[in-house]
């Protein structure tokens, strides 16, 4: 089992910094996914212990510009490795500037993912920064609990507004109830709502657009069947949402939610070669 990796190039590097911080906002643990064509963050918390679960998918070839791996054997070359994001993103902190990041699967006291981060010097030698991240191995027999999450039959698709409106919006809210309901329809409308016993506030958006989805065999979700002005909605943990949004540095080209009326809002941030789901339950 072996990995190495490389990136020279400074606006990739920054790139790559910006969603391993997006990624430390949303999960305190994670599992990297190593293939030969793509990297995985991957979060599972199981959605019935009312854990968000988390799906960031990126092609390497974006990023590195070499890249090197043999996987635990060659009808499963691929590497399961459990990380704290956060390590992660404070060891490339120091990579602003660098000339060249190496990043190297070592094995010395323990399984660790070494950050070697070459910084430019005066003299003709340059300052080399490592650190080494601890990492845990996770054993073939427990990769499958690591699989794609199935995007869920949903009731309503929509666009998100933009990011930086609906995070303003939502941190108002936060400081007013623990859960916020999200609701839109067919027709590119979608109201973000809390109510208390004190206080009812609802902000509207309109005319998102709805995605064109449709499903690999030609039958449409659910969502076509459905009257166009109805309102599908979930209630969910408002601080799960504010972490999407605070911590969302993917800049995406592309952001929309599918809502599984009160059971599950599924969000999915699109930016060229990065593609990040997010699903968050509902509560009851």
């Amino acid at each position: 089992m072996r990995f190495r990796a490389k990136i020279v190039d400074l606006a990739c590097l920054n790139h790559f910094s910006r969603i391993i911080n997006t990624i430390a906002k949303l999960a305190k643990t994670c599992i990297l996914r190593l293939t030969v064509c793509k990297l995985y963050f991957i979060l599972s918390d199981k959605v019935a212990n009312g854990g968000a679960s988390l799906w960031c998918e990126l092609s390497q070839g974006n990023f590195f510009d070499e890249f090197q791996m043999e996987g635990v054997a060659a009808e499963h070359n691929e590497i399961y490795l459990e990380l704290v994001p956060e390590n992660l993103s404070r060891a490339l902190k120091t990579s602003q500037s660098a000339k060249a990041v190496k990043i190297k699967l070592t094995n010395k006291h323990c399984p660790c993912l070494r950050v070697a981060v070459e910084l430019p010097s005066l003299s003709s030698s340059s300052r080399i920064v490592t650190h080494d991240i601890p990492v845990g191995v996770i054993p073939r027999r427990m990769w499958n609990d690591f699989r794609e999450p199935s995007v869920p039959d949903f009731d309503v698709s929509i666009y998100l507004p933009v990011l930086k409106t609906m995070k303003s919006v939502v941190e108002r809210m936060k400081n007013l109830s623990n859960f916020i309901v999200i609701e839109a329809n067919l027709s590119g409308e979608m109201n973000l709502k809390i109510e208390t016993d004190l206080v009812s506030v609802t902000t509207h958006f309109k005319d998102l657009g709805n995605p064109p989805w449709a499903s690999e065999d030609g039958c449409q979700s659910s969502a076509q069947s459905r009257d166009l002005e109805s309102m599908a909605e979930a209630c969910i943990d408002i601080k799960k949402l504010q972490q999407l949004l605070a911590g969302q540095q993917v800049n995406p080209t592309k952001a929309l939610c599918n809502i599984v009326h009160k059971r599950i809002v599924h969000f999915i941030l699109l930016h060229e070669e990065v593609s990040l789901q997010y699903f968050i339950p509902a509560i009851a």
